[in-house]
């Protein structure tokens, strides 16, 4: 088999046809993503993948920023997996029974979010922002849920 002309395409890629029939990349322009997902106070969530501006049907790939000392209301996905990566600065997700339990990332540090867990997504820094790039599948769904008092995450106000 010659790769460079027997080439098979293996499924139906014409849903994703522009109006010409061509399947081509889109691209979102930096600068030019739309904010009109799901939010949660506090942090700023862009999309640079999704169902409202690209032909994409079961994914939503943003940027989620987090101001310093950030943390978000407890909240979960609904059914949406979410991947998120710390592209800057340093985050603790708290969950779990009464959110007694966190974890802590850094710059590089990569997540599994399943679905329908309820969390609370912290910059532990109370000086520099914190950008995570983050993707779910099938959308971007934020669910949120009643608001807990900073007392009741442990180590929070104790935090460097």
């Amino acid at each position: 088999m010659d790769p460079n002309t027997d080439y098979q395409l293996e499924g139906d890629p014409s849903a994703y046809a522009l109006e010409n029939g061509l399947v081509v990349p889109v691209v979102t322009r930096g600068g030019h993503e739309p904010d009109l997902t799901g939010q949660s106070e506090g942090a700023t969530r862009i999309s640079g993948v999704s169902i409202q501006h690209t032909p994409a049907t079961r994914l939503w790939f943003g940027k989620v920023h987090n101001l310093a000392g950030y943390r978000s209301v407890p909240h979960h996905h609904g059914e949406a997996e979410t991947g998120g990566y710390v592209l800057s600065g340093r985050a603790r997700i708290y969950f779990g029974e009464a959110f007694a339990d966190y974890i802590d990332m850094s710059e590089g540090d990569w997540v599994f979010v399943p679905p329908f867990m309820p969390h609370v997504e912290c910059n532990l820094d109370r000086n520099n922002p914190l950008t995570w790039m983050t993707t779910r599948t099938p959308e971007n769904i934020v669910v949120n849920l009643p608001q807990v008092a900073d007392a009741d995450l442990r180590d929070w106000a104790e935090r460097p």
